[in-house]
């Protein structure tokens, strides 16, 4: 199982030596938050902030769109080294051509759905998919309680992954700790994405050991 720190919960006068802990402790990606406080109510950074991040890793940038029209900033965010683009459902109405069109400019292509969207409505693009992000809170805010019922829908988008016969990662995000990762990993989640577990620990190197270390227990490492 992956890790993918997520940067909302870094502390931004330290993030270079923030982002060098958790790379060197074994973080897999990135994960950059994009809210645009229309989608959802809270604004936090554009493609500048993630063309200045890039200098500071190598890691692979998985950038989650939270914003209405999503077909408006993917390229942008493209250039300034997104390498995977994750739009969500809910927040346009041709998705499919949207997936393409990430494809076409050589990231890798994701959609996420909040926790009152069915894990159904994606069957039809399973073809053109990458990723599927199941988020686990309501986004916009990072700190937010786990909702357990993403466990289940973990295990439906897993089923609907293995189904299609997909090549595509399921990806969890929000309220993930410890307690819950096991179980993420036993429902069939390739990647989890933690923010203020990692950065809210005092020490976000250690704690992506640590959380390593709990997975290979668990045999998902």
């Amino acid at each position: 199982m992956k890790i993918a720190p997520s940067l909302l919960s870094a502390d931004f006068a330290r993030i270079a030596a923030q982002v060098a802990a958790v790379q060197s402790a074994g973080a897999d990606y990135l994960h950059l938050d994009v809210m645009d406080g229309r989608f959802v109510p809270n604004l936090t950074w554009g493609p500048k902030i993630v063309e200045d991040l890039r200098g500071c890793s190598g890691l692979p940038f998985d950038c989650h769109l939270m914003v209405v029209e999503p077909e408006r900033y993917v390229d942008e965010f493209r250039t300034a080294g997104a390498d995977i683009i994750t739009f969500h459902l809910e927040a346009t109405p041709h998705a499919q051509r949207l997936l393409a069109h990430v494809r076409s400019l050589g990231a890798k292509a994701g959609i996420a759905i909040c926790p009152q969207t069915p894990v159904a409505m994606l069957e039809d693009l399973m073809d053109d998919l990458d990723l599927i992000l199941v988020m686990s809170v309501n986004p916009g805010f990072g700190g937010q309680s786990f909702i357990p019922r993403a466990i289940e829908k973990v295990r439906q988008a897993r089923a609907l992954i293995d189904r299609a016969g997909a090549s595509c990662e399921l990806e969890v995000d929000g309220g993930i700790g410890e307690e819950n990762l096991r179980l993420l990993a036993a429902a069939g989640a390739d990647v989890a994405v933690m923010g203020s577990s990692i950065f809210g620990s005092g020490d976000p190197g250690a704690m992506v050991k640590h959380l390593r270390a709990v997975l290979s227990e668990s045999g998902a490492s």
